[in-house]
């Protein structure tokens, strides 16, 4: 995966670092997913990664709150994505940019496919993005080699691409419901009389909005996805699996409708 960075938000030079040690531990823990032996296995480690990243989005955004704006500047990131199946990891990364408070864009090379996707959003909601999007990338290459339609009539391509736009409407999904998740206890705990932790989100987001229409208003929005093969179902399930708000999360959430 590459990537480049846009300094007209301030994502380059003079951006404040995100504290590291937390960040660190995530890596390891999705480094260790990525690894294990067993679906199962890897659920465990992504469930703790994906918990500490919906604390941390929250815990930066009060930060920033009460900071200069140079601690969690607003900016862009243009992530390469790669054929097989552009399109559909284009909207994994998408959806989990959506998912973590961050706006998206799919750009499209000479011969019409997906080449890159851009997300703009605060530094640290980029930051949470670009980890679990090349961690589930690992993960789900791995697995899309392994799978194959039930009925061997039907095209191993098509299955396997609908088996990834499942998975990643399935990951927006439960992203979304652990993200309330740490709202909820974030805002359980604040002082009374403290800013509520929903308006500092709610003016983030303004904030990414207004960004994104000087930068890309213009653009029309890409159609939603033609899947013809029959892995949707399946892919959903394995994103299931992944169990990245814990069981508790199952069957919450909205299934994702516009592609930015």
């Amino acid at each position: 995966m590459s990537t480049t960075h846009d300094v007209r938000f301030g994502t380059a030079a003079g951006e404040e670092a995100i504290p590291e040690a937390r960040l660190d531990r995530i890596r390891k823990l999705l480094a260790k997913a990525e690894r294990a032996g067993t679906p199962d296995e890897a659920e465990i480690y992504t469930d703790k990664a994906v918990e500490l990243m919906a604390r941390h989005g929250v815990d930066e955004a009060l930060l920033a709150a009460t900071g200069p704006p140079q601690a969690d500047p607003i900016g862009r990131v243009t992530i390469a994505v790669d054929d097989p199946y552009s399109g559909a990891k284009a909207r994994l990364l998408g959806w989990i940019a959506s998912a973590l408070r961050c706006r998206w864009v799919m750009h499209d090379n000479r011969g019409g496919k997906v080449s890159a996707v851009t997300v703009l959003g605060f530094a640290s909601d980029r930051e949470r993005t670009e980890l679990l999007y090349t961690s589930l990338l690992l993960q789900t290459t791995a697995q899309l080699a392994a799978v194959r339609p039930p009925d061997p009539r039907e095209s191993v391509a098509a299955y396997r691409r609908s088996w990834l736009y499942g998975f990643a409407a399935r990951v927006h999904q439960r992203l979304l419901a652990a993200e309330r998740e740490a709202v909820s206890e974030v805002a359980a705990t604040r002082e009374p009389g403290a800013t509520s932790v929903e308006l500092v989100l709610a003016d983030r987001g303004s904030e990414v909005d207004r960004a994104y229409e000087e930068e890309f208003g213009e653009l029309r929005r890409a159609r939603r996805p033609q899947v013809s093969g029959s892995g949707y179902r399946h892919g959903a399930a394995a994103a299931d699996r992944v169990d990245l708000g814990g069981s508790r999360l199952a069957g919450r959430g909205r299934t994702p409708a516009l592609d930015r």
